[in-house]
């Protein structure tokens, strides 16, 4: 199984919230799509969310990054399929 998370809020996906109990994210509601297969992230850069809080998920080896516009990314893969 494969998962694209398409989201404005990446702390959804943060594994922080269950793994560090001193992150300020911790105890907080999580999608834990780091266990599948594979997750493709999309997103802009490589800097922390608007809370200032980096995620651990994009450093995972079950993580691609897919680095852009969302919209025209998935446009694009949509062509290519």
């Amino acid at each position: 199984m494969a998962i694209i998370w398409l989201s404005v809020n990446l702390l959804t996906v943060n594994p922080s919230a269950l793994d560090d109990p001193n992150s300020p994210i911790a105890g907080m509601p999580v999608l834990e799509v780091w266990n599948a297969n594979h997750v493709i992230a999309f997103k802009r850069s490589m800097n922390p969310s608007y809370a200032g809080v980096q995620n651990p998920l994009f450093f995972k080896d079950n993580t691609s990054m897919l680095f852009g516009d969302a919209k025209a990314s998935v446009d694009n893969i949509v062509k290519a399929l």
